[in-house]
């Protein structure tokens, strides 16, 4: 059983939602208000908790994570298994979405770290247009498999950012990344932030706030 999402209701008539997923070891708890705060009246928020399992990369301590992390090196192999399972959860709640009655263009997609990670698999994997993605400081996991496992259309908007001083997902991760996505997607935004650890700051969230205010305009009628 997944725990309960946290929930943040629209403030004004619904009509468009956020999925935002959180790194290794948080809770949809840790990222609801910041996302909150910068969501228009009309988008409800759903932060997610991943269910708790032992990861390899914290030796085998168990904490919420969307996968296992087996390591945090490019080229090891990653647990292929756990990140579709993760990918099929994330279908699962857009599709919820959209049974209630919120259009499939206005439905963003969002997460930090191996949530970031996670939202872009889940944003490239699916096969229609989502409103966007918005992945902070992560990667693209299953890499190799890609372009061959895109089934969204080219024109997804993504909005990439990233700390040059990044200790835990090292910023040319999203480099590589950002290049490698150019390769086959032609709708992609990469910020760099200077001096950014592995968090957020106070500009991410404005650029992040804007990327929202575009994606999902308050204006919509439905």
């Amino acid at each position: 059983m997944e725990p309960n999402p946290v929930i943040i209701a629209a403030t004004a008539k619904q009509t468009a939602s956020l999925i935002f997923l959180h790194g290794l070891g948080d809770t949809g708890h840790g990222w609801a208000s910041t996302i909150a705060a910068i969501r228009g009246p009309h988008i409800k928020v759903i932060c997610p908790t991943a269910s708790t399992m032992p990861v390899t990369l914290n030796a085998g301590f168990r904490m919420p994570s969307w996968f296992d992390l087996r390591t945090l090196d490019a080229t090891a192999p990653e647990d292929e298994e756990g990140i579709l399972r993760a990918t099929d959860l994330i279908h699962g709640m857009i599709e919820d979405e959209i049974k209630s009655g919120i259009p499939i263009t206005r439905i963003l997609l969002g997460g930090f770290s191996q949530g970031g990670a996670l939202a872009l698999h889940a944003a490239l994997t699916y096969p229609e247009t989502l409103a966007g993605v918005m992945s902070l400081s992560c990667w693209l996991p299953r890499h190799a498999h890609f372009p061959g496992a895109v089934k969204a259309p080219t024109i997804l908007p993504i909005f990439q950012a990233h700390g040059d001083c990044d200790p835990v997902v090292p910023f040319k991760w999203g480099q590589m990344t950002a290049s490698f996505l150019k390769t086959f997607m032609k709708n992609i935004e990469f910020n760099t932030y200077q001096g950014l650890t592995h968090s957020t700051s106070e500009e991410e969230l404005k650029d992040m706030k804007v990327f929202i205010e575009r994606m999902l305009p308050a204006s919509a009628v439905l």
